[in-house]
């Protein structure tokens, strides 16, 4: 059910996936020529009004402590607590939690990445940055920057694949825990920072044999002394600073957290699982060369548009197709490059998965929900399914190969097959019939 030969899958000739490569080669050449001042002082922006965000928050958070003061005093009206003090609290956790998402997504995950490099900045530099986040940075850069980037989308390969949790292909083995995958979902996006902190330490494979106590005891204590950082900060010192409004102040760290952990799930699961957004096997990553591993990051993702803000606050994830082609280009320069992209996609007809925010989220969801099930109640075809494409499709669906094939003006590739695919999927009459015993498992139009 994942992709084995992704030359077939695209149809695309040995030349090409030569041609695609130079141009993505190439692409990547002109705007890493063209970096300077201006992107410079984009990230040095950013970073100070992050830090003003959460001085400010911070700072808002403390007002109703002296306003209590100042009540006691009666130098304030007896409305104040339900009135200014509310508004402060809530205004403090709105500018705390910005602050985090920024931190997060556009500043560190960026900075870790590399992208900042070139600048030879001490303080803005991938060996140097420490994020706002339980994860530790050695931790994160292991997990995400290598293996995750390296084996984008290949089973067994790589672990962001449902994060060792979630069944997001049907390639992964249906359990009966699997029912509770809903529940489960709702907790690793509330604990998202949580579940990627232990994430490179790998306890499940300590508990099967597969990794020695040994390697993981240093991982783990890294995790701890970093994670307990963390909780002392957000949950002991600064809401001791409040005095009397302690269990307010550290109230409103959590959900200053919980604001960026939630969004951190969105903008990451958007970019990772909507529909058409493709796996691999470890066949087709052991053959492939540098032009086979840009087509498998390009059809491996998926972005998500919105305006400038949205950009902005999911650092420029929203272009995760241009970030998996280029992981240590400059967040700034992706919008641009998604055009040339595009422009590529255009020409040899190849899918640019893109679509709304809400629209990739839903489809995310529906994933999860319908993955809880076992097999026998998922309808479609395996191979043709929203979640899940092999070329074998293209086989059990000759008339689409044959419309492939045949000779026309404009070039006909993957991305017109997928739309014929798409056709021939159950519609939702299919799926009620199937539901209600009226149908057989797999059925299909055509």
């Amino acid at each position: 059910m994942a992709i084995s030969d992704i030359a077939s899958y695209a149809h695309l000739s040995e030349e090409d996936v030569a041609e695609i490569g130079r141009r993505f080669a190439e692409i990547e050449k002109q705007h890493r020529d063209s970096l300077g001042q201006k992107d410079a002082r984009y990230i040095r922006t950013l970073i100070r009004i992050q830090r003003t965000l959460e001085v400010t928050g911070r700072g808002l958070l403390m007002v109703p402590t002296a306003g209590m003061a100042l009540n006691k005093l009666g130098l304030l009206p007896k409305s104040w607590k339900n009135t200014a003090h509310w508004g402060f609290k809530w205004a403090g956790i709105s500018a705390l939690g910005l602050a985090k998402i920024l931190e997060n997504l556009e500043i560190g995950h960026n900075t870790m990445h590399g992208q900042w490099d070139w600048m030879n900045d001490p303080e803005i530099h991938s060996a140097t940055w420490e994020w706002d986040n339980s994860c530790p940075s050695s931790g994160w850069k292991h997990s995400h920057n290598f293996v995750h980037h390296k084996y984008t989308n290949v089973l067994g390969m790589d672990n962001d694949v449902g994060y060792g949790i979630l069944r997001v292909t049907r390639d992964r083995r249906w359990k009966p825990s699997t029912l509770l995958q809903p529940v489960s979902n709702v907790v690793l996006a509330s604990l998202f920072q949580w579940a990627v902190a232990f994430y490179d330490v790998e306890l499940g494979r300590v508990f099967a044999g597969k990794k020695s106590w040994d390697e993981a005891r240093s991982q783990l204590m890294e995790v701890l002394n970093k994670s307990g950082r963390q909780v002392i900060k957000d949950y002991v010192l600064f809401p001791a600073m409040a005095g009397p409004r302690y269990r307010e102040v550290a109230f409103a760290n959590m959900m200053a957290n919980l604001a960026r952990n939630l969004w951190a799930y969105a903008v990451i699961f958007c970019g990772h699982f909507p529909d058409d957004a493709e796996t691999f096997t470890k066949e087709q990553y052991n053959t492939e060369d540098k032009s086979e591993w840009y087509l498998r990051q390009m059809l491996g993702s998926a972005n998500f548009h919105g305006g400038l803000a949205l950009s902005v606050l999911s650092g420029n994830l929203n272009y995760q197709i241009e970030h998996h082609l280029f992981p240590d280009m400059p967040s700034n320069r992706l919008a641009q490059i998604s055009k040339q992209v595009q422009q590529i996609c255009r020409e040899y007809d190849l899918p640019y998965n893109t679509g709304s925010f809400p629209k990739q989220f839903f489809q995310v969801q529906r994933t999860l929900l319908k993955l809880s099930l076992p097999d026998r109640f998922l309808v479609a075809d395996p191979d043709n399914a929203p979640e899940v494409r092999s070329e074998a499709a293209f086989k059990k669906y000759p008339q689409v190969e044959a419309e492939l094939q045949s000779s026309s003006p404009q070039r006909k590739g993957l991305a017109t097959g997928l739309r014929m695919l798409r056709r021939l999927r159950p519609g939702v009459r299919e799926i009620v019939r199937a539901y209600t015993g009226r149908s057989t498992h797999t059925a299909a139009r055509g």
